[in-house]
């Protein structure tokens, strides 16, 4: 064995998914000296679409999305945790996770991540626009409908967030998406929810169809012409003081039907470890370092993390320098749907986006944007095949 144990690491390109895996990998080399772990960064877009396998050729340590995991487990190109990793430690991450955020990563009876990042998408708002425009935060469709008459209103609108917008619409209209081998949802619910969304999108200032939610964080931080998002995957890194020109307010979801919030689609990344790594037993404890709640609550929160432990979440000192982000928005997130897994999926994720974009942005009929999806769908599940 050398002397230096040398792991590469990729991630994603943000404070929220770079500075906290530094900031753990510097920890971990100096309570484990003779071990070094060096992370790069890539767009992310890329980590949403880059195959992890090409990935895990290249890197010891992956920060991945879960959509993955059905992937993984066919082309076995990371590892299964629960083979290096003790049952009494993924039990505990299993009882604190953040909604599904752990079983998302679970897939054919094995654990392919740990959970150290989650999130959903919330409301986020700049509570002193809504005071200037004598308005308050929109509780129900009608409310925001209101409020982005008056230009107030953004969200992201690139293909993957739009896509993960329709699966919440269907959730809250009461039918989970991908339930069916033979259909996205059932024609009603999914004419409903392409209506409404369409309904709202006509009053968003284009520009938002070609940002992320980081995108639209920073035109809401960074100017003052947009107080309220009612729903992108949420950065508790700008509810910081510190972080960005303005802090924001983030918050649980509207309701649609006056009962419950709406429902949307869980995200966040996990830490897996690729096959090809040569010193497993060295990634696996470093893998057990940062998921733990000790870390997650201090060191990953601390240095910009939004943690994948409940611990973490529910830690005092994170929700006070968060302006309460964690508490405020942990219903939302224990609530959210989980979104199929699948080989193939992504197939399906990857070009599904582009067809609700297209309409969102240029109408149609949503029977017929329903049936190109229905059929993109059937597609990706014969992938699943072969």
């Amino acid at each position: 064995m050398p002397d230096t144990i040398t792991l590469k690491g990729i991630t994603w390109n943000h404070s929220r998914g770079l500075v906290p895996m530094v900031a753990t990998a510097q920890r971990f080399s100096e309570l484990y000296p003779g071990t070094e772990i060096s992370w790069e960064k890539r767009s992310l877009q890329q980590f949403a679409d880059f195959s992890i396998e090409e990935l895990a050729k290249r890197f010891d340590l992956l920060v991945i999305d879960h959509p993955w995991a059905g992937f993984a487990a066919k082309k076995r190109s990371i590892i299964p945790l629960d083979e290096v990793l003790p049952d009494e430690f993924l039990k505990n991450q299993q009882q604190n996770s953040v909604g599904h955020s752990y079983e998302s990563y679970t897939y054919d009876n094995h654990q392919w991540a740990l959970p150290i990042d989650a999130a959903t998408p919330v409301a986020a708002s700049r509570p002193d626009l809504l005071e200037k425009a004598d308005t308050k935060r929109p509780e129900n469709f009608e409310q925001l409908l209101s409020l982005a008459d008056k230009g107030l209103v953004a969200f992201a609108g690139i293909p993957i967030d739009v896509l993960m917008s329709f699966y919440m619409f269907c959730s809250s209209l009461g039918e989970d998406p991908c339930q069916e081998e033979d259909k996205i949802v059932s024609e009603a619910v999914g004419m409903r929810a392409l209506q409404m969304f369409r309904e709202l999108t006509s009053r968003i200032d284009v520009a938002n169809f070609e940002r992320n939610p980081i995108q639209v964080y920073e035109a809401m931080t960074q100017t003052d012409e947009i107080a309220y998002c009612p729903f992108a995957y949420g950065y508790s890194n700008y509810a910081r003081e510190g972080y960005a020109r303005k802090v924001l307010h983030f918050h649980d979801m509207i309701s649609l039907d006056g009962k419950s919030n709406m429902r949307s689609t869980i995200g966040g990344t996990g830490l897996a470890i690729s096959a090809h790594c040569a010193y497993i037993d060295v990634a696996a404890q470093y893998a057990h370092f940062v998921a733990s709640e000790e870390c997650q609550s201090k060191l990953y929160f601390s240095n910009g993390g939004q943690p994948g432990h409940l611990g973490a979440w529910q830690n005092a000192e994170a929700n006070r320098q968060t302006n309460n982000y964690f508490a405020d928005t942990l219903p939302a997130l224990q609530r959210a749907f989980l979104r199929p897994r699948y080989y193939g999926h992504m197939y399906f994720q990857d070009h599904a986006g582009d067809i609700v974009r297209n309409y969102l942005m240029n109408g149609g009929e949503e029977k017929s944007v329903l049936e190109e999806m229905n059929k993109l769908y059937l597609k990706s599940r014969k992938l699943q095949m072969i």
